[in-house]
């Protein structure tokens, strides 16, 4: 998709979190040149609503249409950036990545509530879960309030799976959209040797080639302890350098045919309080063996 294509689709449901999401959306729509649609998708009501209740659902349509079109003409005037608006009807996950492949969207970017204190299941039954874990292109979820615009450090977790190293291209180009550091890290637990080997290469590898690329980047080995989950060392690593965004794949190899998401990644969704892009694989007929997936 070139340059003059790109679309980022960001789902809009008039909260705080949405228009975070929303003023993320379109400093990066700045920079990339890049149009941003905004959408809305009102809840179909059920069989029995319909019987029992008048079906106002066009008036609401209507109004909901206005009031994005208010909000993206004050973003248009303070950004400078093109702006749609749309209002679909259905299951909102469903209508996300419906509009998402109908326009052509190269990136979804959508504010979530979930929270590390009331644990996995506020997140992973919401339509933010199965946004990300259908949809085709890649999706940055944003749950904490206090990111800032732009990106600095861009943190890059890599293990020995094929698939991982399908997000180095995207950390080289958003890096250069922001002059921003790549920091790849890579766990090993101490007592592994033959691992610690190869994950050595492997980083000293894709640092090179990010290097060659004119990219600002680091790469760092650091032994993990067995009863910390990977997510959580992720998480814990980026505070070491302020980091603005998580790069992450969404699947294990072996769940390569699946719809389903690494435990690593439902954890990382769930947990950051900076802005996490999901990556999906590409598909792979064949699947050798399985791996750790970041």
């Amino acid at each position: 998709m070139s340059i003059s294509t790109s679309k980022i689709l960001v789902p809009v449901g008039f909260s705080e979190q949405s228009m975070i999401a929303l003023a993320q959306a379109c400093s990066l729509a700045k920079i990339k040149q890049s149009e941003v649609v905004l959408l809305s998708v009102i809840e179909e009501p059920s069989m029995m609503e319909s019987l029992f209740y008048d079906d106002k659902s066009h008036e609401l349509q209507q109004k909901v249409n206005q009031k994005l079109i208010q909000i993206a003409g004050s973003y248009i005037e303070k950004y400078g950036i093109e702006i749609d608006t749309m209002v679909a009807k259905g299951k909102i996950y469903e209508q996300i990545n419906e509009v998402a492949s109908m326009i052509g969207a190269d990136l979804i970017i959508m504010g979530t509530t979930g929270s590390s204190n009331i644990g996995v299941r506020k997140l992973m039954g919401s339509n933010v879960e199965k946004v990300v874990r259908l949809t085709k292109c890649p999706v940055i979820t944003i749950k904490g309030k206090n990111n800032r615009l732009g990106c600095k450090n861009i943190i890059l977790p890599l293990d020995l799976a094929k698939e991982t190293k399908e997000k180095v291209t995207y950390a080289i180009e958003y890096a250069r959209y922001w002059d921003a550091t790549v920091r790849i890290v890579s766990v090993v637990l101490k007592d592994n040797s033959e691992v610690r080997n190869k994950l050595s290469r492997n980083i000293k590898q894709v640092e090179d080639f990010i290097k060659e690329a004119g990219v600002k980047c680091t790469a760092e080995l650091v032994e993990g302890e067995e009863k910390q989950t990977l997510g959580a060392f992720v998480l814990e690593y980026e505070k070491n350098f302020d980091a603005d965004l998580v790069m992450i794949m969404t699947k294990k190899e072996e769940l390569a045919l699946s719809n389903n998401l690494s435990v690593t990644a439902r954890y990382i969704i769930n947990n950051s309080d900076i802005p996490v892009m999901s990556i999906r694989p590409k598909q792979r007929k064949h699947i050798t063996r399985p791996t750790t997936a970041f």
